[in-house]
């Protein structure tokens, strides 16, 4: 389904408040733009001149993939690429950027057509920005490098405006995905509930509108769960309500995102070192944020929502406690076990809240640093993703081919959701077995999906591929930004 872009390219570099890539396409083949360093990416270096392919095989360039050499006689940065899979273009340009970065260069020319193939316009911008992406926000020193980029697009078989609109709506997701990383980078000191709520509220335009919900008006709710796993902070949990409304919109979704802000486990008190990073518990809620900064500059033919449930779980005298029994905004009470699995009584109020305040909704997709289960089932890099419709999840596993982001799916079964039984209430909040612990914290999130919608629902735990400390891929140390590639290539299957 097509995606419209609404901003040009000089309005989308005013909107933004980070640093954009001077990206230009340009009708010319690659010889005629001077002054700029060639970017060469190569296979093989057999269709080289005689003198290229001698100097490149003596230093064995081709023998793995995002080797880099930069040849001052000609002007030419070579990069390796032994697969020209989109995943395999994006990486390499990455290391293009992180190579420049290092150096005096500061500008560069592509040509779209190399080894015999068009590259998509879209693998070279994700490659380029987020190899330009840099969090120094508390550095001394800022990496405050500019590099102007030309792409020779002569030799395309796609006219100049239809790869224009290519580029702009690359630069408007991937730009949004940077935006998600620095929020989640963003210390817990500087990034409370209310604020999470403002960025919210900064999002807000004509098609875009914003409600917050404070602790007053969420008990008011019933949502109990939420404002017991959030009471002990000093920094006042906040519902938020986004909500993109086009006209005649062909399907209505539902984003619910997990926003702890900062996690320290409560009284179940994590300990040594699994503390540091906890900044990274608000992922699920930074996507959705994402996903709606992206929003209001393209337009999509859907009705989408976003409902956010931001709190800080934290310690105090009148924190939560094991042996708490809570009632969630349907009415459920929940037996708590372990006030470390915070996020699930978070999401169990929002997702009941988004089914009553929203009608007819056609998919409701949850994303939530979860559980580290998740990273145990899937290495750390793939979101682990559970519902019941298989549909469904065909359409999500396409949309990840396409976007590049993994993911990996995992069954329910009976057996694991006799694990959630309670003798006091309801249910417990999470089974003292941790055996399929991913499962079961999905499970218990479908106790709070209707009947009729239980079919439309997804879980994404996003615990894994979320926030890295290390580099990977084509992304550094930190957050991703994951989800938000995935949803956009969602809803435009």
């Amino acid at each position: 389904m097509l995606i419209v872009v609404k901003l040009e390219y000089d309005r989308i570099k005013e909107k933004l408040g980070f640093k954009i890539m001077n990206i230009q396409l340009l009708n010319k083949k690659i010889n005629e733009i001077n002054d700029s360093i060639e970017v060469v990416v190569l296979k093989t270096t057999k269709y080289l001149e005689k003198s290229e392919k001698k100097l490149l095989d003596n230093i064995f360039f081709s023998k793995e993939s995002f080797n880099i050499y930069f040849n001052s006689l000609n002007n030419r940065l070579y990069v390796s690429c032994l697969k020209l899979k989109s995943e395999n273009i994006k990486t390499a340009f990455f290391k293009v950027i992180e190579f420049l970065k290092k150096t005096k260069i500061n500008s560069i020319k592509i040509d779209i057509v190399q080894s015999n193939k068009e590259f998509d316009i879209s693998n070279i911008v994700e490659g380029l920005v987020f190899g330009n992406y840099s969090f120094d926000k508390y550095k001394s020193v800022k990496n405050s490098k500019n590099i102007e980029i030309f792409i020779s697009v002569s030799n395309s078989k796609k006219s100049i405006d239809e790869l224009q609109k290519l580029l702009d709506k690359a630069l408007i997701i991937s730009n949004s995905v940077n935006f998600t990383r620095d929020i989640v980078n963003t210390t817990p000191q500087d990034y409370t509930p209310k604020t999470m709520a403002q960025t919210a509220l900064n999002l807000v335009n004509k098609n875009i509108s914003c409600e917050v919900l404070g602790e007053v008006e969420i008990l008011k709710e019933g949502m109990n769960a939420m404002f017991s796993v959030g009471k002990a902070s000093i920094n006042e949990s906040q519902l938020i309500h986004l909500s993109y409304k086009p006209k005649n919109p062909k399907a209505k979704i539902v984003l619910v995102g997990k926003g702890v802000t900062y996690d320290t486990g409560g009284l179940s008190l994590k300990r040594g070192d699994s503390m540091v990073s906890m900044k990274c518990d608000k992922a699920g809620a930074s996507t959705i944020l994402g996903i709606f900064e992206a929003l209001g500059k393209l337009e999509i033919p859907f009705e989408i929502h976003g409902i956010i449930g931001a709190v800080e779980n934290m310690i105090g005298g009148n924190a939560y406690k094991p042996d708490d029994i809570l009632k969630a905004k349907n009415g459920k009470t929940i037996e708590v076990t372990n006030t470390d699995a915070e996020g699930r009584l978070v999401l169990a109020d929002c997702l009941c809240f988004a089914q009553e305040k929203i009608k007819d909704i056609d998919y409701i997709f949850d994303f939530a640093t979860l559980t580290g289960a998740s990273i145990m089932a899937f290495g750390g890099y793939t979101t682990a993703v559970m519902g019941y419709s298989e549909k469904l999840k065909n359409k999500i596993a396409k949309a990840s081919k396409k976007s590049g982001e993994l993911v990996g799916f995992l069954p329910f079964n009976e057996y694991l959701e006799k694990r959630l039984k309670s003798e006091v209430a309801d249910m417990v909040n999470t089974s003292a077995n941790k055996n399929g612990g991913a499962i079961t914290a999905s499970l218990f999130l479908s106790k709070f999906i209707e009947d009729k919608n239980k079919k439309k629902w997804l879980h994404f735990d996003i615990a894994g591929p979320s926030y890295r400390q290390e580099n990977w891929g084509y992304f550094y140390y930190g957050a991703t930004g994951v989800g938000i590639r995935l949803f956009f290539k969602f809803i435009g299957t």
